[in-house]
């Protein structure tokens, strides 16, 4: 079963850094795009930012500048390295992923979501 798992969210003061890395596992033969979405009480669920598997990326207006997603094939992860902080970037990260693998001789594909990493920015 494929599964997403994100780590490193924790408090962190304005003006801060974190890079929070989601890891993937499973019977997976390809990643195709992966990327980071967060959730902040009461507020619909949007995007921060996305890499294809070409190294291809889309960032959200609010945060271009100042976070940089990258991805490791090999490690089946991908990271988001957050700079410049601001209180408004308080919110759950959750990590989903297309993914294609293989059950018997049969390629299927599907989009997963990790269970999210609390993301805390405040003084």
């Amino acid at each position: 079963q494929v599964q997403l798992v994100e780590s490193g969210g924790r408090l962190v003061q304005p003006g801060g850094t974190l890079r929070p890395s989601c890891a993937a596992s499973g019977p997976i033969w390809r990643i195709n795009v992966i990327g980071w979405y967060r959730q902040d009480s009461g507020q619909e669920r949007e995007l921060v930012a996305t890499i294809t598997s070409a190294g291809s990326t889309k960032y959200a207006d609010s945060v271009k500048g100042r976070f940089t997603i990258s991805r490791d094939n090999a490690k089946k992860s991908v990271y988001l390295q957050m700079n410049s902080l601001k209180p408004e970037d308080t919110a759950v990260y959750y990590c989903n992923a297309d993914v294609e693998y293989y059950r018997g001789y049969i390629r299927y594909e599907n989009t997963y979501w990790g269970q999210g990493t609390q993301v805390t920015v405040s003084s």
